[in-house]
């Protein structure tokens, strides 16, 4: 038997060196879990819903906006220096349909680079995508639509994964993890607190009820750096949350330009699939879970196959 001759390391890629036309080449499915910062990606089998690649993606998105940053300052500078007098030049100004900053398209041409690449090296037929998207107004205040709206199908999810994400999926006053963790707020309804996302964090059931009523600062008043982290974190802006939604439908027209069949899912969709298939929270595993096309409960997808088999490969886009 002739032995296949090795192509790349990362991907792990081999070469046969003889033909083999009686073998049947099954299609295989990019799934892409995107987020601001890191980017899941997984290659499945869609007939044995077996995963083949799984891989997170390291976007330097706020890097590359404080490099523009640093450059626009040397810029205006040197412009401050040098006093000619220059012709005014507005046309040049003007910026086409579809516009997005540097940072957020470097997030975009990351995940088309790998796409690219990974249909390179395999038979990729399809593509699906999270096409996620949070309700930035309604996550500051709950309370600017009225009842009706909040008392839809999707009443608090929203605002429920956002804090999921941002206090790490553990209670802010212990750091247990792998428990059920309940919405809590920091200053009290009862003493004038607000449902503001800023007044809003995640606890166990017990230090829920320990708290009470208290304010946070009368609660943690013996640990005062616990409390200045935790106000530090409830006060951090939403900017995550704004690049996910304003590079979500830029990268589904980069995917559907490569020609082949894009598929959509919500966040949700995502969840109800890790949650079936009992995954952790990663974002590879939500990569796989991604879409109607996820493994069902019947295929070969277990934990530990998939972390066997894929283990997690880390990157910097290029």
């Amino acid at each position: 038997m002739v032995k296949p001759r090795y192509a790349r390391k990362f991907p792990f890629t081999i070469i046969l060196k003889e033909s083999r036309p009686d073998v049947p080449v099954q299609p295989l499915r990019i799934k892409i879990d995107p987020g601001s910062k890191t980017t899941g990606i997984a290659v499945i089998n869609d007939s044995t819903g077996e995963v083949v690649f799984t891989a997170e993606l390291q976007h330097r998105g706020f890097a590359v906006r404080v490099a523009l940053t640093s450059r626009r300052q040397l810029r205006r500078s040197r412009r401050g220096r040098k006093t000619r007098y220059r012709q005014p030049r507005f046309n040049n100004r003007k910026r086409p349909d579809g516009w997005l900053p540097p940072s957020l398209m470097s997030r975009v041409y990351n995940i088309q680079t790998w796409v690219r690449r990974l249909m390179r090296l395999a038979p990729i037929t399809a593509i699906s995508q999270e096409l996620v998207k949070f309700d930035t107004q309604l996550i500051q205040n709950p309370e600017m639509s009225g009842k009706e709206y909040q008392q839809g199908t999707l009443a608090g999810y929203e605002t429920r994964e956002y804090l999921l994400e941002k206090f790490g999926r553990k209670c802010v006053y212990c750091d247990k993890q792998d428990v059920p963790l309940q919405i809590e707020h920091i200053h009290p309804r009862a003493k004038g607190g607000t449902n503001r996302i800023s007044n809003l964090t995640l606890s166990c059931e017990k230090c829920n009820i320990k708290k009470g009523t208290k304010d946070i600062k009368d609660f943690l008043k013996k640990d005062p750096l616990h409390l200045k982290k935790i106000e530090a974190q409830a006060k951090k802006p939403l900017a995550d949350t704004a690049a996910v939604n304003a590079t979500r439908f830029k990268l589904l027209e980069v995917l559907k330009s490569t020609g082949l069949l894009v598929e959509t899912g919500s966040g949700g969709l995502t969840k109800f699939n890790r949650t079936k298939l009992e995954l952790p929270k990663t974002h590879y595993f939500d990569a796989a879970c991604v879409g109607r096309s996820a493994p069902s409960g019947k295929s070969k997808v277990t934990h530990s196959k998939v972390k066997s088999k894929n283990p997690i490969n880390k990157f910097r886009g290029l």
